[in-house]
């Protein structure tokens, strides 16, 4: 446990030496004068590190400071990603060992409320298999998202959902939309999307162009291109934003609540420890990492704010999504104080998790009515697990291949976005390129990485690292997914070793792996007339309803 001050965001590096960066932030609204100064707050981005492996930081280091409302942090692309409303920014980081910023943050979004609701605005950033940056958004704090400078009726209304932001094509999208004011997301290993939610069910299967229950508000057009289709349908035009053909909306996937009784989930305030302790959640894990028993691989954690407690979910797959399962809580704090925000899983399978500690839990418009002088870091590590250094930044591009297919997610995450930040600099090898498409090429003769393919053809959780990995750095076109959807994913006809042939059994795309190559070929809403037969075909004659959920998904990127 280390003492800290108010943590908010959390992210880990491809270092193994290094704990992370925490936002500091103490929530309050910007005055007037701070808005007109990026640095006019308090609140700080550190970085804390252990450098001798033993458990507990002995280095810390203020990254920037003066920031305001501080909601979101990732890494990637040489900088750092920070949430901090009106505001998304980039911070690009100086070479060398210290984490030192370049100079002021990139404003590459603004827009985003803080008016309403301090505890609604755009946090939890994460990177999608697809190479997009995901965050979450609550319902009571509406948005108008823009690059600086663009027009509000050319603005995308965000509120309730989760948004993506790509790293180099700079555009933002609206991923679904609707629940309430979800402060946690992540991704299983098919690459499905998870978020908790407050107040209304807590447990959220996401899927592209989604309409999702809402704890309020209406439903709102999600692309420039619905909010045009639908301005003559709205008698009064200060309603441009609301979609007006939503006649329903996709529920929860969690088969119980969290809070007891009947009479809604405020009710259960103070009485729901049973139940898993209340309404209220932040922080969602889906646990990969190798180090926990096998009995907790593919969990949902998600930290109760009114229990005080860490409550485990147990997905089933069902028809085209899963069912979420009550579990026994992970943890019990038996500290009303305890507000962890948000966990993280490293190299070893250990996982951090961020304590807000506070008596006042949320909705303090007051930021005198917070206690500022606490919060802590955890790390929860199972059994004797030893701390490895690692940095996969040094890795080659068959060393990362090799990551890929580990079963400890963090490295096949932080490899396959490593190699996109090598393709966006153009430091891919023509070799290295090779490798990759060694998967889909028939006829390839690939020397390495043998492990890679070997485990690719058998298993279809590394297929699809692959595949993204192909998508992130450019090299799945579409021809290859033709190819894919009417063939089957296959590794390459022969793979050799030291002059031997050793390719072994080959199995076919999984349900998944065609679902994916549905989204993915609809990336740029562009397609040739050729991929709209070819799914045509598909519609009629696949059986699997995940496959064809990505479809149906899928409509509403096609143009007709």
């Amino acid at each position: 446990m280390h003492p800290l001050t108010r943590p908010s965001g959390t992210l880990s590096p491809a270092e193994g030496e290094r704990d992370g960066v925490r936002g500091n932030s103490d929530r309050s609204k910007p005055t007037p004068e701070q808005l007109k100064d990026i640095f006019g707050g308090d609140d700080r981005i550190l970085v804390f590190e252990d450098t001798n492996g033993d458990g507990k930081f002995d280095r810390r280091t203020v990254f920037l400071e003066h920031l305001n409302l501080v909601s979101g942090l990732e890494f990637g692309f040489g900088g750092v990603w920070i949430g901090a409303a009106p505001y998304l920014m980039f911070e690009p980081l100086q070479d060398g060992d210290a984490p030192k910023p370049v100079g002021d943050p990139q404003i590459l979004l603004d827009g985003w409320n803080y008016n309403a609701d301090t505890h609604e605005t755009l946090n939890t950033f994460t990177w999608g298999p697809d190479g997009w940056l995901y965050g979450c958004h609550g319902v009571f704090c509406p948005s108008f998202v823009g690059k600086p400078g663009t027009p509000q009726k050319e603005r995308q209304r965000m509120d309730a959902g989760v948004w993506r932001y790509h790293p180099t094509k700079r555009a933002f999208e609206v991923f679904a939309e609707g629940t309430s004011n979800p402060w946690g997301i992540d991704f299983d290993e098919y690459g499905q999307c998870l978020i908790e939610a407050c107040v209304i069910p807590h447990l959220w299967h996401m899927i592209q162009g989604g309409r999702f229950e809402r704890q309020g508000g209406q439903h709102f057009n999600i692309n420039r291109e619905e909010t045009l289709a639908h301005e003559s349908f709205h008698a009064d035009p200060n309603q441009w934003f609301i979609n007006p053909f939503i006649y329903d909306d996709i529920k929860t996937i969690g088969d119980h609540v969290h809070y007891a009784g009947s009479k809604g989930p405020h009710a259960g305030n103070g009485r729901s420890a049973a139940a898993g302790g209340g309404h209220a959640h932040a922080g969602m894990m889906v646990y990969l990492g190798e180090s926990w028993p096998e009995q907790y691989r593919g969990k949902l954690f998600m930290n109760n704010i009114h229990g005080a407690c860490i409550n485990m979910d147990v997905p089933e797959r069902e028809g085209s999504g899963y069912v979420g399962h009550h579990a026994p809580n992970f943890i019990d704090f038996n500290d009303q104080w305890s507000q962890v925000l948000n966990f993280l899983y490293d190299q070893n399978g250990s996982v951090y998790m961020i304590d807000w500690y506070d008596k006042n839990q949320c909705h303090h418009n007051n930021p005198e009515g917070h206690d500022h002088s606490n919060g802590r870091i955890f790390k929860i590590v199972y059994g004797d697990t030893k701390w490895t250094p690692v940095n996969l930044e040094k890795m080659s591009t068959p060393e990362l291949l090799d990551c890929l297919v580990k079963p400890n997610q963090w490295y096949a995450r932080h490899a396959q976005r490593i190699l996109q930040e090598r393709a966006s600099r153009n430091e891919m090898t023509v070799s290295d390129m090779t490798l990759l498409r060694a998967f889909v090429s028939p006829g390839a003769r690939a020397e390495r990485p043998l492990e890679t393919l070997r485990i690719a053809n058998t298993n279809a959780e590394s297929k699809l690292h692959l595949i993204w990995a192909m998508h992130v750095t450019q090299e799945l076109h579409e021809q290859d997914i033709l190819m894919l959807l009417r063939h089957g994913v296959h590794a390459p006809s022969r793979l050799w070793e030291n002059g031997r042939d050793v390719t072994g059994p080959v199995r076919g795309a999984s349900e998944f792996v065609r679902a994916w190559l549905v989204q993915l070929a609809c990336e740029n809403r562009k397609l040739a007339p050729e991929m709209l037969q070819q799914f045509a075909h598909v519609a009629r004659e696949e059986k699997s309803p995940v496959v064809r959920l990505y479809l149906a998904s899928a409509l509403q990127r096609i143009p007709i």
